[in-house]
Order: structure tokens, then C-alpha cells, then sequence
């Protein structure tokens, strides 16, 4: 088939998992014999005078990157500006594009390019899929209290409604989309995202040198790994820090990642007295981060909401203990007991005794590391996920006829009836 995606984020722009989820798409369809264009952006901060549009082939998929318009609005300060100014220039690109090439299916990921997603796939007459990676109620707690967040969910709302296949990561995202949006959930395809399993084992001297740089003298060591976002629920795993290192003297914590709570997260360490025990890291090459996953003796995932979670299945691949709230899809990615041990989102009294348990039975924790690397083949092998979606493409049907009304925008949590 001939397929289109349209992302705002495509390696090497790297924002969060989606990117990581649309890469491996693109190149595993196009393994399968499927003719892949990937319709995406250049970085933030680079226009058409230093980054003019660019069309090339990578790993088998055409990729078309769009400069920024030349617009005084950033991604921070000005999203939804941003994101329309994102959007017209994807569509200009796809204009362009449809002129010598026509697509038999759109796929869209996520609200950002709801807007071209819709136009070109109505220009070129073929049927839109689209996949709900998060929602903006999700994100906030089921609280669209702001008009930014009204404005998202709206646009959510919309690429939900006028797909013609709708697709989520999670059987959690497949509930919470189909009672937000008013979608049939029987309607929703649920397609876990995947993992890559080649690469993930580092050798021993570059382990031995994460060690080193950040438990010097053997001490236990924590990671987490992920964007610094309220919703990752790091502030719950800093809380749980001063009673992990009482029992555990010495215990460190590395934070790899960036995000807008990361100041908050500084002065939260700074009054538990715990800033010393932490080590903000930022964003660490795809080859240190394994260094340390292997290095660490607990990877700690205390996310608050998490439509997925492939840092779980990261983890996994590189055999690192796992610990993790049952947020979402997080839920379904770790077994508790078995591929890991789960707590509740928010509950930083369990948090603490999972991760005490890791590092009081080091045996066990490496035992169910060994079996949730085990699972990664049968249950989030690209090859496969590449194929289910292939199966959506296929039966995806255009509806000309589309109708729509205003979408709904709950006044209160919108996660109660």
C-alpha cells in the first residue's frame, strides 16, 4: 500500500516516544513491501532560510521535512499558533507531494496534525486513520480548566471523530478515548507500541563506567528516564527517596530527561535535604542511557498517567529491574510480580516498598528482569505491530458524508460521568 503519515516529531526531532513509535513504524511497513512517506518537521527554531524543505529516503521510507513559517510564536509560548503554522506548511508540502504521488491511506498521529491530516486526506479522496497517542484530559488529571486545554481537546476531539479507523496504544487509551469523544470503543483498534530488542546490551567496561560516574562507591542506584512532566509523577518518586535511603544508605538517584518540571523537581530535592543523592542528567545518548539502564539496580516508572510506557519496554530490553505505577498502559506493559512490580499512581508508601523489595532481593529482581525481556518478542515485536496496522490500512474505507457537531468540553473532571 501507499501510506502517508504525518508526525510533528520524526527522529532525529525527538520530543517523547512518539517519535521513537513512528519511526519504527514507518521502517518496519516498509520492510513489508508498503510504499512509505513520513510528512514531518525540522527542528524547532530552524526556518526556511537555514532549512528549507527537504525530501529524502532513509531506511527504505520517503521522508518530507517542512521548514517553520517565518512567525514570531515558538512551540512553548504559542502552541496552538505554532501548531496551525505547522500545519499549513505540511500542507503545502502535501499539495506538492500529491501532484505525482497519491496515497491510498493518511495516517495521522496525534492532534498536532489533526489539520493536514484532514485536508490532504480529503483532497487525495482516501480513507484517515488516526492514532490517539494521549489526551489533554488524560495529561491533566480529567481537568480542562484552561482555554488552551479546551482548544486541544477540541481539536482531539475532531481527528477522533473524522478518522475513519481509529487506533490506540493501550486497552486504558482505548477506554478513556472512547468515553471522552463519545467513539464506540468496539470501533477502536488497540495496537501496542514496540520495541527494537538489537542494541541494548553494552559492554561491561562502559557499565562499569556509569557506575563510576554515578554510584563512585557501590552504592544502590535508581534511574529514571522520560520527560520531566508532572504527569510522569517523578516529584512522587523524589518523596519516596529519604525513606528508600534509610533503609537503603547511600542509594542515588539519576534523572535522565528534560521537561518543564524539572526546576520544580530541583527544589523539591533541595527541601528534602536529598539534592546531593540526585544526579539531573538531562538527556543522555541513546548509548550512555543504556549504560546506566544496565548499571542501575532499579529502574523506577512512577508515572501519574501514561497512555503506554515504552520506557517500560526499554527497560526490558536491557534487562534493568523494573519498578512501575499501574498507570494506564503502564498496567498492561508490566506484570506485577512477574515482569517487574507495579504500585498505584500517586502512592509513594508503595512506591518506596517496591523499590525496597528490588534492593533487599536482587536474585528475584534479576529474575523478572529476565522475564520481561523474555515477553518482548511475542508481545511487542514491530514486525507484528507493523502488520495489524497494515490490517487497519486495508480496511479502512473513506466516508465522504462525514458530519460533525461541536465537540463537548466537560466543565468539570471529565473522567466522571
Amino acid at each position: 500500500m501507499r501510506v502517508l503519515m504525518l508526525s510533528w516529531e520524526y527522529p532525529p526531532v525527538v520530543v517523547g516516544g512518539l517519535a521513537r513509535h513512528v519511526h519504527a513504524l514507518a521502517r518496519h511497513l516498509a520492510a513489508a513491501g508498503h510504499e512509505v512517506v513520513v510528512l514531518c518537521r525540522h527542528a524547532a527554531g530552524t526556518d526556511a532560510s537555514t532549512h528549507p524543505s527537504s525530501d529524502r529516503v532513509v531506511d527504505g521510507v520517503r521522508i518530507i521535512r517542512v521548514a517553520e513559517d517565518p512567525m514570531h510564536v515558538t512551540f512553548e509560548r504559542d502552541l496552538v499558533a505554532w501548531t496551525l503554522a505547522m500545519g499549513h506548511a505540511m500542507i503545502r508540502a502535501g499539495l506538492r507531494l500529491l501532484r505525482t504521488w497519491r496515497p491510498e491511506v493518511v495516517h495521522a498521529h496525534d492532534w498536532l496534525v489533526t489539520h493536514p491530516s484532514i485536508a490532504l486526506a480529503e483532497t487525495a479522496g482516501t480513507p484517515l486513520v488516526g492514532t490517539i497517542h494521549a489526551t489533554e484530559a488524560g495529561r491533566h488529571s480529567g481537568w480542562l480548566s484552561h482555554p488552551l486545554n479546551q482548544q486541544i481537546h477540541s481539536v482531539e476531539w475532531w481527528l477522533a471523530n473524522r478518522s475513519d479507523e481509529l487506533i490506540t496504544c493501550s486497552e486504558a487509551m482505548r477506554t478513556e478515548v472512547a468515553h471522552l469523544f463519545d467513539v464506540a470503543g468496539e470501533s477502536i483498534t488497540v495496537i501496542h507500541n514496540g520495541i527494537e530488542q538489537r542494541g541494548w546490551q553494552v559492554p561491561a567496561g562502559e557499565i562499569d563506567h556509569a557506575r563510576s560516574l554515578y554510584a563512585p562507591h557501590g552504592e544502590p542506584l535508581l534511574l529514571y528516564f522520560g520527560r520531566l512532566e508532572w504527569e510522569k509523577g517523578v516529584q512522587d518518586l523524589l518523596a519516596a527517596l529519604p525513606a528508600i535511603r534509610r533503609a537503603h544508605p547511600g542509594t542515588r538517584l539519576v534523572v535522565a530527561g528534560q521537561g518543564r518540571h524539572r526546576d520544580e523537581l530541583v527544589e523539591q530535592a533541595r527541601k528534602l535535604s536529598i539534592s546531593d543523592a540526585i544526579s539531573f542528567a538531562g538527556h543522555l545518548p541513546d548509548r550512555e542511557l543504556r549504560a546506566v539502564l544496565a548499571a542501575a539496580d532499579a529502574v523506577v516508572l512512577p508515572s501519574r498517567y501514561e497512555p503506554f510506557g515504552i520506557v517500560a519496554l526499554e527497560a526490558a530490553a536491557a534487562e534493568a529491574p523494573l519498578v512501575a505505577s499501574t498507570a494506564g498502559g503502564l498496567g498492561e506493559v508490566v506484570i506485577d510480580g512477574v515482569t517487574g512490580l507495579a504500585f498505584a499512581p500517586g502512592d509513594v508508601e508503595a512506591l518506596t516498598a517496591a523499590v525496597d523489595t528490588v534492593l533487599r532481593d536482587r536474585p528475584a529482581a534479576a529474575l523478572r528482569a529476565r522475564t520481561a525481556r523474555a515477553r518482548l518478542a511475542a508481545d511487542f515485536d514491530w514486525t507484528r505491530i507493523a502488520t495489524a496496522t497494515a490490517g487497519v490500512y486495508r480496511r479502512a474505507r473513506p466516508n465522504p458524508e462525514f458530519e460533525h457537531s461541536r465537540p463537548k468540553i466537560p466543565t468539570g473532571n471529565a473522567f466522571e460521568p
